[in-house]
């Protein structure tokens, strides 16, 4: 599977450029494309998800010291909610009589992902990285495919990224999609499209 707009660099090589490109103070500090929010998009065909993981976890030994950046597993963010207010067995429980659609859902919900759950303020994950993440870090988000179809890129875009705080607004934060962004459409594992989307921007061809 090509990478949006047909990419032809390896794999390698654009995690190599991804490197360069966060050692930058520049992009560090100046936010997106015009001054633009500083929110970007690495796609990679998911068939090489197990070396996308040993890539980034490259990086971070690589930056140590030099770079400040984190790592944020958004499936991980999600259990450890869930476990922390007992949800889980509920869901599994939710899953067997009402199946997977409902499960999104009430997940959904108890995470206040959605415009109308009780205010934007209370986003679950929103609270996570606020709590955990240090806005002078470049911030990795992963494991959104792990998460589909219970979230979404575009709601991690809408309803995380677009509601930290203040101090935030500089920080450079980068979704690592299993499939395709082409800057105008989401198509998560490459096939199935997620959504319409223009905001983020690719941060390498």
């Amino acid at each position: 599977m090509e990478t949006a707009l047909g990419s032809l660099k390896t794999l390698e090589e654009r995690l190599e450029i991804l490197e360069t490109k966060i050692r930058n103070p520049e992009f560090r500090t100046g936010g997106g494309k015009a001054n633009e929010v500083n929110y970007w998009v690495f796609d990679y065909d998911p068939r090489r998800e197990m070396e996308v993981r040993r890539g980034i976890e490259d990086i971070r030994r690589k930056l140590d010291g030099l770079v400040p950046l984190q790592i944020f597993d958004l499936y991980d963010m999600m259990i450890e909610y869930l476990e922390e207010k007992h949800f889980l067995d509920k869901v599994y429980q939710m899953e067997i009589k009402k199946g997977l659609p409902a499960v999104s859902r009430a997940i959904n919900h108890t995470l206040r992902m959605s415009n109308d759950a009780n205010g934007l303020s209370e986003n679950r994950l929103v609270e996570y990285l606020k709590e955990k993440a240090d806005p002078r870090s470049v911030l990795f988000l992963t494991g959104i495919g792990k998460c589909y179809p219970i979230l979404r890129a575009q709601e991690i875009f809408n309803q995380v990224f677009y509601n930290m705080p203040k101090e935030f607004m500089a920080t450079p934060m980068i979704l690592f999609y299993p499939g395709v962004y082409t800057e105008q459409e989401l198509r998560i594992f490459g096939e199935m499209h997620e959504d319409n989307y223009y905001r983020a921007f690719r941060i390498v061809r």
